[in-house]
C-alpha cells in the first residue's frame, strides 16, 4: 500500500498544473493549536478553534492524528541524510506496521503546534526532540537538490539536501515516519470556481476569496478588515491561520506557488496569517508564495490578504435591518439587547460551526457570562428569517 500511495502522489503533484485531480492524504486540517490572545483586536488565530488537535498515544511508540486520520511515530530517527531518510522509511518496523514513509509536506506541517516555540511541537503527545529540521518527502520542483522541510520553528521551507550533518553540513534534520490509517482518497477537483468571486478548496473545505485585497496592510488591519468583510453573501470571512494558509500552497509550483489558475495571483507575494509568533509576539506568519516558505514579519509591516471561511458554515441570510431591530451591545460581554421587537420572535444563537448556544423567547434574560469569546451568529425567527453576526468578548 506504501509504495502505491507514493506513486500515486508523485503521479498527481507532477500533474497538478495541467489536472485538478489530487491525492487527499488528511481527512481534515487541524487547527494550529495557538490558543493564547496577542491583541485586542478581533479576529487573530486564537478567536478560532476549528478541528482543534487531537492525539492518541497507542502505547506501542505510535501517535494517532484522530483530526488527519495519519498515524505518525511518536520518537523520531536519528540525524541522517534524505536518502537515508527514505530508507528508514521504507524499512521501519513499527507498533506492528511496516508501511511507514516519509510524510509529505502539507501532513509534515499538519503536526506542528504553533502555540509553542523551539520545538513547535506538543510534547505531552511527540518525544523531546533535539531536530532543527525534519524531512518531508517532496522535493523543490525545479531542483531535485532541494527538499521541503518542516522546522522546529514552526514553519517550513525548501532546503539543500546537503545542509544536514550527515552531508557535510551544520544543521539537523531528523525523520518522523508516518503511515496512512486508511487508503487516501483521490479527489477529481482539487478547486471549485463559485463563479461569485470566491474559490471552493475540496481538499479543506474552505472557501476562500477569488482575490486578495488590492493592496497591502499590516497585520491589525488585515484582522480587521476580513471581520467586517461582506462578500459574496456572507459576512464570517476571517483571515486563514498559517496552517490554512500554507495549505493552498502547490509545492510543484513557484512564483507563484498558488495555483494562479483558480486564485488572482499571477505574480510572488507575502500574505498575512492570523497566526503569532508566540515567542517573538510583535510577529505574524505569512506564507511567501515565491517558493511557498512559511515564515514572519512584524505586524506593522504590510502584506496582502486572501480571506477564508468555512464551508459548512452557512451565513448566506438576510442581514437584519438596524433601522426596524437593533441589536446591542457589539461586542457582547454577559448579555445580549434587542429593541423593536414585537415579543413574537423565536431566537437562536449559534456558534461558528453551527451549534445551537441558545433557543427561545427570552434571550435578553440569559447570563453569557461563561460564553467562550468568538463569533456568533444571532437568528431572528420572524418573516424574513435574519440573522445578526456577533462578537462575544
Amino acid at each position: 500500500m506504501k509504495n502505491i500511495v507514493l506513486i500515486i502522489y508523485l503521479l498527481f503533484s507532477i500533474q497538478s498544473i495541467f489536472s485538478q485531480s489530487v491525492l487527499k492524504s488528511m481527512r481534515r486540517l487541524p487547527d494550529t493549536g495557538e490558543n493564547t490572545s496577542y491583541t485586542s483586536t478581533f479576529g487573530e488565530d486564537n478567536d478560532y478553534n476549528f478541528n482543534t488537535p487531537f492525539f492518541i498515544l497507542n502505547a506501542n511508540g505510535t501517535v494517532t492524528d484522530t483530526i488527519t486520520q495519519l498515524m505518525w511515530q511518536q520518537t523520531e530517527g536519528a540525524e541522517m541524510t534524505y536518502a537515508n531518510a527514505k530508507i528508514y522509511c521504507d524499512t521501519l518496523t513499527l507498533g506492528g506496521y511496516t508501511d511507514w514513509r516519509l510524510p509529505n509536506a502539507h501532513e509534515s506541517f499538519s503536526i506542528l503546534n504553533h502555540q509553542y516555540a523551539n520545538p513547535s511541537l506538543d510534547l505531552t503527545v511527540f518525544s523531546p526532540t533535539s531536530a532543527e529540521y525534519w524531512w518531508t518527502g517532496t522535493l523543490q520542483s525545479n531542483d531535485s537538490n532541494k527538499v521541503w522541510v518542516t522546522n522546529a520553528g514552526g514553519g517550513i521551507g525548501n532546503h539543500p539536501k546537503t545542509e544536514t550533518i550527515s552531508a557535510g553540513g551544520s544543521k539537523r534534520f531528523q525523520v518522523r515516519a508516518v503511515r496512512d490509517i486508511t487508503v487516501p482518497q483521490m479527489i477529481a477537483n482539487h478547486f471549485t470556481d463559485n463563479g461569485d468571486g470566491t474559490i471552493t478548496d475540496h481538499l479543506t473545505d474552505l472557501i476562500w476569496t477569488k482575490s486578495p485585497y488590492i493592496d497591502s496592510i499590516t497585520w491589525e488591519q488585515a484582522l480587521s478588515y476580513a471581520d467586517t468583510l461582506l462578500y459574496a453573501g456572507a459576512n464570517d470571512w476571517r483571515i486563514p491561520n498559517i496552517k490554512e494558509l500554507q495549505s493552498i500552497n502547490e509545492e510543484v509550483l513557484i512564483n507563484p506557488s498558488i495555483n494562479s489558475v483558480f486564485f488572482n495571483s499571477t505574480h510572488a507575494n507575502k500574505f498575512w496569517s492570523s497566526t503569532t509568533l508566540p515567542n517573538q509576539t510583535n510577529k505574524s506568519w505569512y506564507l511567501d508564495s515565491q517558493y511557498g516558505i512559511t515564515t514572519y514579519d512584524l505586524k506593522t509591516n504590510r502584506h496582502l490578504i486572501f480571506c477564508v471561511r468555512n464551508k459548512n458554515v452557512n451565513t448566506n441570510i438576510n442581514i437584519i435591518d438596524n433601522s426596524k431591530l437593533i441589536v446591542y451591545p457589539n461586542p457582547f460581554h454577559a448579555f445580549i439587547n434587542i429593541v423593536k421587537t414585537n415579543g413574537n420572535e423565536i431566537y437562536e444563537l449559534v456558534n461558528n460551526i453551527g451549534g445551537v448556544i441558545y433557543s427561545g423567547k427570552n434571550i435578553q434574560q440569559q447570563d453569557f457570562t461563561d460564553l467562550a469569546k468568538g463569533i456568533y451568529f444571532l437568528k431572528i425567527n420572524n418573516n424574513t428569517n435574519s440573522i445578526v453576526k456577533l462578537v462575544k468578548e
